[in-house]
């Protein structure tokens, strides 16, 4: 699992954080999952250089991640462009 992947959180009052982690699961099933509780808990927690970063989702405008997991739920908009 030395495969990378990365997350930019976009918060609320313009700013941007980058992450880069390496692949957290070891099947799409489990990254589904994983993505659920996340998105229930309402808060991305991240070991970074040994510290602990909690982001709420309340100060958070969107996400970006890359690569997309091929798990995603049904109702996913695949294919899609951001059009200026």
């Amino acid at each position: 699992m030395s495969e990378r992947r990365g997350m930019t959180v976009y918060f609320t009052d313009g700013s941007k954080l980058r992450l880069d982690y390496p692949k957290q699961t070891q099947s799409e099933a489990a990254t589904f999952v994983k993505l659920r509780e996340i998105l229930a808990a309402r808060v991305i927690v991240a070991e970074v250089d040994g510290v602990m970063l909690m982001i709420p989702f309340d100060n958070v405008r969107y996400l970006e991640a890359h690569p997309a997991p091929g798990g995603l739920p049904e109702w996913t908009l695949k294919g899609a462009t951001v059009a200026a």
